[in-house]
């Protein structure tokens, strides 16, 4: 074999570029290193969603400057890139392809409504971005690019419907929601559970929806009072969104129905959207949630002064997405720490297991389907828009992608572990199939 060796001038020119294109790789990477990371924001600034959503917007915005405070992240300072869906759902998934593919961005806080994450589910699914969802919903999903750090059903409606049945022995159910994914899939979840565990009929069983915005509660609220007359304990089950329920909680008190008559138990209303509102009309009545301000812990009051000094108002409250966002954000960090990049691939690899500290005094834990471990609160609203709790679960709860209540969920897992790395392994069938996420997603937005 013969080898051709390149003149001395050559050899010379072949060793100054690659020591040149050597030294410009390093010159790149130190200046990538000290590129900030880009943290998206994707949550609603107008429409009728704002009454929830700006919080966790600033909540973010706030981490951000925290974290920027004590040294950045892997030597680097983040950067909020903020957007505004303005509560319109197409419209999400055009501005979570805005951030990951023309921004760039390393990671996405956001959304509240499960029709919104649907509409953006695909995007980040094709873009293999990251989303921390804070919001409570209705399960029915798993995704390799999201993590889940609201409740799930089994931690939130179902301990709330064991709560009302076993504590104040409600027989008789109005499931009133807003006209979209979460509440309908949350009360099939509902009527399945009451059916199977609590042997309820049929009659026992009132469903209502509205679309969002609904603000004409006469007709829908006196038919809950005459579904109530008929001799036996009744509660609203309350998956209302927005600022809707501002009108529904108005309009009970109208017709005279208070807490010891029928008490709502609301899944979508905290102190965020109990400030600034006459709170008479609802008093004594229920909400179900994974932490309140109320909350009697040191990591608490620390996370509630930190808010009061961002936000410079005496009178800011703290609420349960906050804390969601404030669980995703310190495991997304501990996760970048851990795989020592911001990369994707790696932070999905390195999050499963991080656990951090939660505001009522315990942790919460990433599990391999990509939902944390949460306690369960019940509080009553006070009449200084406070919730006192009633009720809690003695340990945190693990959430459950997939029902165990529904016919085509219950047999079905998600891991997102190698080997398996599946979020709807069919435990029968020894098989990971069905519909993708993604399909999951269109079809409900389909509906």
């Amino acid at each position: 074999m013969i080898t051709l060796q390149p003149k001395p001038h050559a050899r010379y020119l072949a060793t100054a570029l690659v020591s040149a294109a050597v030294m410009g790789a390093g010159a790149q990477a130190m200046a990538q290193a000290q590129d900030p990371i880009k943290v998206g924001i994707l949550h609603s600034l107008s429409g009728t969603m704002a009454i929830s959503e700006t919080t966790l917007k600033d909540t973010v915005e706030m981490l951000i400057e925290k974290q920027n405070e004590a040294g950045g992240l892997l030597g680097r300072q983040l950067e909020a890139v903020v957007v505004d869906p303005a509560s319109n759902w197409p419209l999400f998934a055009e501005r979570a392809r805005e951030l990951l593919a023309q921004e760039e961005v390393d990671v996405i806080f956001g959304n509240w409504t499960s029709v919104s994450r649907k509409a953006v589910l695909p995007v980040v699914e094709e873009l293999n971005g990251l989303l921390f969802y804070p919001v409570q919903y209705e399960g029915e999903e798993s995704s390799q690019n999201v993590f889940y750090t609201g409740a799930a059903p089994n931690q939130q409606a179902i301990p709330a419907v064991n709560y009302l049945h076993d504590q104040v022995g409600v027989e008789r159910w109005v499931l009133a929601g807003t006209d979209y994914v979460y509440p309908r899939t949350t009360n099939r979840i509902l009527e399945a559970y009451l059916k199977e565990e609590f042997g309820v009929a049929d009659a026992d069983i009132m469903v209502n929806y509205t679309p969002f915005g609904h603000s004409d509660w006469q007709n829908i609220v006196s038919d809950i009072s005459r579904f109530g007359r008929e001799g036996k304990k009744t509660a609203v089950v309350s998956t209302i969104n927005g600022d809707a329920n501002v009108p529904f909680y108005r309009e009970l008190a109208n017709q005279g129905i208070d807490a010891a008559d029928i008490p709502v138990v609301a899944f979508s209303v905290g102190e965020q959207e109990l400030s600034g509102i006459d709170t008479g009309p609802l008093v004594g009545h229920l909400a179900a949630w994974n932490y309140f301000m109320s909350v009697d812990t040191d990591a608490n009051y620390d996370f509630i002064d930190a808010w009061i000094d961002y936000t410079g108002d005496d009178m800011s409250v703290t609420n349960d997405p906050m804390e969601a966002h404030y669980i995703g954000f310190n495991m997304w960090t501990e996760a970048v720490r851990k795989a020592g990049t911001v990369e994707v691939d790696a932070v999905k690899d390195a999050i499963i297991g991080v656990t951090v500290p939660n505001l009522s005094g315990g942790y919460a834990a990433m599990m391999p389907n990509h939902h944390i471990t949460k306690p369960v609160l019940i509080g009553e609203i006070q009449d200084n828009g406070q919730f006192d709790v009633v009720w809690q679960t003695p340990s945190t709860v693990v959430g459950d992608a997939w029902s165990d209540y529904l016919p085509g969920s219950r047999d079905l897992i998600a891991d997102w572990r190698a080997p398996m790395r599946c979020g709807n392994f069919n435990v029968a069938e020894g098989s990971c199939g069905g519909s993708t996420a993604v399909e999951e997603a269109e079809a409900a937005l389909a509906e």
